[in-house]
């Protein structure tokens, strides 16, 4: 049977809030079987807990944010949920000095060697799926996704952006995912934007954390970093890597074939919430790991990365 996860130790980082500008500090612990991945607001008193999942998406301006009914807010999550899905952990506490997550270098890869540092810790209790039974589609006038019936959970995205630096041909990806192919392909890819988009969020105090250091930045012509992209084609590469953390908002796999055209977060959790809004789209599974035919329940180990840090502390200036 496969098991469900979560960290051998407790952890932290330290790094700048995407939008305050400001040092954040957020700390891991482990938690037990079917706790799912819950987050603590410790700057205020008391302190505000929000569960992770699809109903605490309350906005998806810029990045995923969970909000509760009073209005406070835990906002980029999506890099760290999608590294949460490549290692398989499904159960921690995640405390939180801040509005917002670090946004460390703007894609999952800290986080992923984060959790290298401390381990990983199966549990004895087995790991749910959602198993896709029909497809599920949603609309957001020309952009759409969908989900199809499948034994594993496969991604089809296309982005559709007209700039000079951003190669036609290079605005589409398919991934069978695993933890492992996520790692190899997608988890250095990097949240991207427009230098005049910028200039108009620094001006309405937006992204004030934003800058070359956890961004890829193009102005009308091209792309601005001096080391240039990580993957060729980065840009469709991190819409994957948000989609994946945004259809892990409820700490379980989809067993499925995703596909989507010019989609974001918003469109990414409709496409979640319109799933589990009806029994009859899917069914919750456990999955026997002597059976296991399809690479998409196969997870990252800690064993299997490079290390990376010597210590339990992660920091990014």
């Amino acid at each position: 049977m496969i098991l469900q996860r979560t960290i051998k130790e407790p952890v932290s980082a330290t790094g700048i809030g995407l939008h305050s500008g400001s040092k954040v500090e957020v700390s891991f612990r482990p938690a037990p079987a079917n706790t799912g991945i819950v987050y603590t607001r410790t700057d205020l008193n008391p302190a505000v807990t929000i569960k992770c999942e699809p109903e605490a998406v309350r906005d998806t301006q810029l990045c995923t944010a969970l909000v509760n009914l009073e209005g406070v807010r835990i906002s980029t999550v999506e890099h760290l949920t999608a590294a949460f899905c490549a290692l398989g952990i499904d159960n921690i506490y995640i405390d939180v000095n801040a509005p917002e997550l670090p946004v460390m270098d703007g894609s999952s890869q800290p986080w992923i060697y984060l959790f290298e540092s401390t381990g990983i810790q199966e549990l004895e209790a087995p790991k749910k799926f959602i198993h896709l039974k029909r497809t599920v589609r949603v609309e957001d006038g020309e952009k759409w996704a969908e989900i199809t019936p499948g034994d594993g959970f496969t991604l089809d995205l296309t982005i559709d952006f007209t700039h000079p630096a951003m190669d036609k041909e290079l605005q589409h990806f398919f991934l069978d995912f695993s933890g492992n192919s996520f790692v190899k392909e997608l988890s250095r890819a990097r949240t991207f934007c427009f230098m005049k988009d910028v200039e108009f969020m620094h001006s309405h105090n937006l992204a004030l954390g934003g800058s070359l250091e956890n961004a890829v930045v193009l102005d009308d012509y091209r792309v601005v970093n001096p080391d240039g992209l990580r993957y060729p084609n980065e840009f469709v590469k991190h819409k994957m890597l948000d989609a994946i953390g945004d259809l892990y908002m409820n700490g379980h796999i989809l067993l499925g074939n995703f596909k989507a055209y010019k989609t974001g977060h918003k469109l990414n959790n409709m496409l979640l919430r319109a799933i589990l809004a009806d029994e009859a789209n899917y069914e919750v599974m456990e999955i026997d790991s002597r059976n296991v035919a399809n690479s998409s329940i196969n997870f990252v180990d800690s064993d299997d990365l490079t290390p990376s840090f010597a210590g339990h502390k992660l920091v990014l200036n």
